[in-house]
């Protein structure tokens, strides 16, 4: 039984009456790590995985929630939104309290989801809940939401009501992404511009080190904060400069006496990386899977050298695919310290890769590598009622 056909009868059982489908897909992030904060340039994808939601309006003020994968249910009021222990209703609970606060009139609803989005792997589960939620509600009250606003009032949910100061790339990608196409997002002016990622013959596969982010969120910060000190010494003599963004790699090379050898080192990171990601699109758009994957793996080196946010697991499994013909390009992604590597790898490889790559880190870790295929999808979208009867 398809995820979509499940979530439908699970529904349908629950409260006997026809709902609104809805498709709403992970994310990965091709290249462009840490730019989004510095207000540069990010080139995620919407993938095949994705979580699904039924969705109708009811009558009076009740929201009934079913977390399928977790078989839990939540029920809460929109005059009584408060955060729950169980933690999983705040990103539907948070959506629901900024259309409230945008002044839209909503009333309550059922709603049943579910999906195939790994958790905790760095695929963007959270931003799916949020994003789908606020696609479908939009839907089934008529709100006439139009698809930016709905992507920040998505990153806002998690933002204020379940406390994660996430960027808008997830959320953004989520509502926009294109099957076919990756999407360079100018994070400073929110422009963006469909990248084709067409290949048949390719898979994006991530291997997850297993390890847990026990550094991600302290460094994270400490990041932002190193790529701040730059910008104010550059600031300070160019006054038109606000971000890392507005600088250029001969620009920051004339501060480099004036600056911490750590600070400089950060900011050369991101600058290079915006650098490599606009080179990166134009690979895409001439068909140049060698130039991109080589563009992949200095962004990992820069990660792991000057950026300092890899670990041994993440830089062994990018160290491993190197001399493999079948393998285009390899790099962390995600706030480091752990999580997955993505990889584009030829289809007929994908197994045999996967399986001496997950062999070789259990002897040298003792630890399992879990992979994820994927494939680049579609935004957010309604299933048809046909698409969903045709696929059962």
């Amino acid at each position: 039984m398809n995820l979509i056909h499940k979530i439908e009868k699970i529904y349908k059982n629950m409260f006997n009456d026809e709902p609104l489908l809805v498709r709403s897909p992970g994310r990965l992030n091709l290249i462009g790590e840490h730019t989004d904060y510095n207000l540069g340039f990010v080139l995620p994808a919407a993938i095949n995985k994705a979580v699904y939601f039924a969705v109708a309006p009811r009558q009076d003020k009740t929201c009934k929630l079913f977390a399928a994968d977790l078989n839990e249910a939540f029920d809460f009021t929109l005059d009584r939104l408060v955060k729950s222990d169980k933690h999983w209703p705040n990103y539907l609970m948070g959506v629901v309290d900024q259309l409230i606060k945008a002044g839209h009139e909503i009333n309550g609803f059922n709603c049943v989801f579910g999906g195939d989005i790994p958790i905790g792997a760095g695929l963007s589960s959270s931003a799916a809940i949020e994003a789908g939620l606020a696609f479908s509600l939009n839907q089934i009250f008529d709100l006439h939401i139009d698809k930016l606003s709905l992507v920040k009032l998505a990153q806002k949910a998690e933002n204020e009501f379940v406390g994660v100061n996430c960027g808008i790339m997830d959320q953004f990608i989520n509502i926009f992404g294109e099957s076919g196409n990756a999407l360079r997002i100018d994070c400073r002016s929110l422009d963006y511009e469909l990248v084709p990622f067409d290949y048949d013959n390719i898979s994006l596969v991530f291997f997850n080190t297993n390890v847990l982010h026990s550094l991600a969120s302290s460094e994270y910060n400490l990041r932002r904060a190193e790529c701040g000190k730059g910008v104010e010494i550059i600031k300070k003599e160019f006054s038109q400069v606000n971000s890392l963004r507005d600088v250029s790699r001969d620009l920051l090379n004339t501060f480099k006496s004036k600056m911490e050898p750590l600070t400089f080192q950060r900011c050369k990171y991101v600058v290079e990386e915006n650098e490599r990601l606009l080179k990166a699109c134009e690979a895409l758009k001439v068909h140049d899977l060698n130039t991109f994957g080589a563009l992949m793996y200095q962004t990992h080196e820069g990660l792991s050298r000057d950026y300092e946010v890899s670990c041994p697991e993440l830089d062994f499994l990018v160290d491993e695919t190197k001399d493999i013909p079948a393998v285009y390009g390899a790099r962390m992604m995600g706030g480091g310290f752990g999580g997955c590597t993505i990889n584009i790898i030829e289809n007929e490889f994908v197994e045999s890769v996967s399986s001496s790559i997950s062999k070789k880190y259990k002897q040298k870790f003792n630890r399992e590598a879990s992979v994820y295929v994927t494939k680049i999808g579609g935004g957010t979208s309604i299933v048809c009622k046909e698409e969903n009867a045709a696929i059962r």
